[in-house]
């Protein structure tokens, strides 16, 4: 178990205030990172979930994108992967250290140990489980997913949902995706867990 930074310490940053019209305000003490397989809905659910608690939401592979002026796939070809995930993990540090968001990140971003101890160490991790019928049902599709450039892509996201389902379960929450289930209501889901922890979301009475 990774530890966490304590319940009520003082963020680096002033909490983000949530709410108008006289409600009662929340504060998005920390970083709402959502980690999972790709398919798993992070951009979509997390731009909800932005949008609900009116704090702003960041895309970490659109911030290496606007970095690099390459796509991800382009990234992969002409520099390889392994230049891709040192890209990836300076892009998390930068993001984790401004102010609380709901940050979106590659799949692959959490394997690591070091973006899994900034993300600890600055946020909060959300792991966004779907099985893997759900997830290639999503992503068969795709041409933008450069680790399913293979002769049998189906197989491929297997070898990567196995290898990496361990890892995710090192989140500190988990929010369980449904194939009937929206956008807006899986972002109901994230925000009802986050409710579950007032060291990162504080005061929410929606």
């Amino acid at each position: 178990m990774k530890k966490e930074r304590e319940a009520g310490k003082s963020p680096p940053w002033p909490a983000m205030r949530v709410g108008t019209g006289g409600k009662a305000m929340a504060r998005l003490r920390k970083t709402v990172a959502m980690i999972g397989m790709m398919g798993a809905g992070k951009t979509a659910v997390g731009t909800a979930v932005a949008r609900a608690l009116g704090v702003p939401f960041v895309d970490s592979d659109e911030e290496i994108v606007k970095a690099a002026q390459a796509s991800i796939a382009e990234i992969f070809e002409r520099d390889g992967e392994p230049f891709f995930r040192a890209r990836e993990t300076e892009v998390l540090g930068r993001l984790l250290r401004g102010r609380p968001c709901i940050l979106s990140t590659g799949g692959g971003a959490y394997l690591s140990e070091t973006n899994r101890a900034l993300i600890s160490e600055a946020g909060v991790a959300v792991w966004l489980r779907a099985d893997l019928d759900l997830l290639w049902q999503r992503v068969r599709y795709k041409t933008t997913r450069p680790l399913l450039r293979t002769d049998n892509p189906r197989e491929t996201l297997r070898k990567l949902y196995e290898a990496r389902v361990p890892l995710y379960g090192l989140a500190d929450l988990v929010v369980d995706a449904a194939p009937d289930l929206s956008v807006d209501g899986m972002a109901e889901r994230v925000i009802a867990a986050l409710r579950g922890r007032p060291d990162v979301l504080e005061g929410d009475e929606a």
